[in-house]
């Protein structure tokens, strides 16, 4: 029998509870995209923790909701997917809040299926009553029996070292790593590179904006003289006002859109980046198949 134990592990949730903020802080190192708007994760991210004989093998789905379009009916089946083929589930909710639709929804599954699940209270450092967090625990643990309830705050890493990881170590079973030690994570560097552009549009635009929004690496190629990296990428949104807010006056929301999403490339791909960007109007991208398809969501997603 080969040496070691795997775990496949879905982290679900209700949209902005910081499941990607705790993946990336189990990761120690960022795989995900992070933002404090909600829906920020629009397809499954795997990431990959191996510590000695464990592997965690983490799938980050996006936050369960009513979808509004193509895209949002295929955000919500990823989530029903993921649920399906893993080992278990980490359910996260938010410190001090009221259980939701969604979790109930979600821990029906969980029964449906008899899903060993661990649940992580997070956000825990933003909480002024601490007493909120003893009766939240209570509520849930009538509602399911999960296998652990660990309070974590996924900002300062309060609970995921001592008290998250451990918990979900539990849950590896015998058989192997599924991947190689040194995994981080499934997505190519491509997919990287464009959600790291998103997650800035993200961050520096407002409103409707920034979810209509989409971007697409046309080319990422190393210069073989130098350990520099071109990558060109376009920006798609749904409105020519949309168009003009995404470039800015001058050019200088584009300009600082680039500048911050150069720096975190260079960071994570360990390598100069000389990136390009540009700026196009596709109406209604969201429910428009082919081009959904074309941005890396299979056509399987949508029934066809």
């Amino acid at each position: 029998m080969q040496k070691g134990r795997t775990a496949f592990i879905a982290i679900v949730g209700r949209p902005n509870v910081g499941k990607s903020s705790l993946l990336n802080r189990m990761l120690g190192q960022k795989v995900a995209i992070v933002s404090r708007k909600p829906q920020t994760t629009r397809t499954r991210i795997m990431g990959v923790l191996t510590e000695g004989e464990d592997q965690l093998v983490f799938i980050d789905t996006p936050g369960l909701h009513q979808p509004k379009s193509r895209l949002g009916e295929y955000m919500v089946r990823s989530v029903t997917e993921s649920v399906a083929g893993v080992d278990a589930c980490l359910l996260v909710v938010e410190a001090g809040r009221p259980i939701s639709h969604a979790d109930q929804e979600l821990i029906e599954r969980f029964k449906g299926m008899s899903l060993p699940a661990v649940l992580a209270i997070n956000k825990i450092d933003l909480l002024e009553d601490k007493s909120q967090l003893m009766a939240q625990m209570a509520a849930f643990s009538k509602l399911y029996d999960f296998e652990a309830v660990v309070p974590v705050s996924a900002e300062d890493g309060n609970g995921v070292k001592e008290g998250l990881l451990p918990e979900l170590k539990k849950l590896c079973q015998p058989g192997g790593h599924m991947f190689p030690d040194d995994t981080l994570t499934d997505q190519p560097e491509r997919v990287l590179a464009a959600e790291i552009i998103r997650e800035k549009l993200l961050r520096l635009l407002e409103g409707e904006v920034p979810h209509g929004a989409a971007v697409f690496v046309e080319r990422m190629r190393e210069r073989e003289d130098s350990d520099i990296t071109d990558i060109d990428a376009t920006i798609f949104c749904e409105r020519e006002s949309h168009k003009g807010i995404i470039i800015g006056k001058g050019g200088a929301m584009l300009k600082k859109v680039g500048s911050y999403a150069r720096t975190d490339m260079e960071r994570f791909f360990g390598c100069r980046v000389n990136l390009k960007l540009w700026v196009k109007v596709r109406e209604d991208w969201r429910n428009r198949e082919g081009l959904l398809r074309s941005l890396g969501y299979d056509k399987t997603d949508f029934g066809v």
